[in-house]
């Protein structure tokens, strides 16, 4: 496969699809105000951003159009007040998936799969201030509008050995996400070559 370089009409689609993702991660997020919900997060963001991240593979045949739209997410993020650690995460996990995505000639079903799974583990970057930074974490809760009950209730639900069972949440959400996607958007595919 020749090298193309991206074009403005290719980052016009990054642009595009980074702001449906960021909405429905945004959605989804809106549930984090019950603090039972906040560690689903780490499922329900992967499953159901699977589906436009899944339609935005079709229009992808260009290393870096992911990369790009993972640095994107992380910056919107952090703007967002989501934390620092998300501008790390998500590039490091976008070109993880990129290099995925690219082995498989962007057009194999099961390296799309595999890559939104890789892909979907920028969500971590969330996590990590509850559990590194977690006496700062808790007193900003308490004193930042949440109030000390809801504060309690989050470190119950999130304890400082969570990193890893939430990142492989992530990966597999991502795996079901990016499954549900190919399903609901099977033409789509077909079209894009992606077999």
């Amino acid at each position: 496969m020749k090298k193309e370089k991206i074009k403005a009409k290719d980052l016009i689609t990054v642009g595009i699809f980074t702001a449906i993702q960021f909405v429905v991660c945004m959605a989804v997020a809106m549930l984090g105000y019950i603090p039972i919900f906040i560690p689903l997060l780490a499922v329900l963001v992967p499953l159901i951003g699977g589906i436009p991240f899944m339609l935005f593979l079709t229009k992808t045949k260009k290393f870096g159009m992911v990369t790009i739209m993972s640095v994107l997410i992380g910056l919107i993020t952090c703007l967002m007040g989501m934390g620092v650690w998300v501008i790390l995460t998500a590039p490091v996990f976008g070109i993880l998936a990129d290099l995925i995505f690219r082995s498989g000639g962007y057009a194999s079903v099961k390296k799309s799969i595999l890559g939104y799974g890789v892909f979907s583990m920028w969500v971590i970057g969330n996590y990590i201030p509850i559990v590194v930074t977690r006496d700062a974490y808790f007193q900003m809760l308490s004193t930042g509008g949440y109030g000390e009950e809801y504060a309690q209730t989050l470190m119950h639900y999130i304890p400082d050995w969570s990193l890893l069972p939430l990142l492989a949440a992530c990966f597999v959400s991502g795996i079901l996400g990016a499954l549900l996607g190919r399903v609901l958007l099977k033409k789509h595919f077909v079209r894009a070559g992606i077999v």
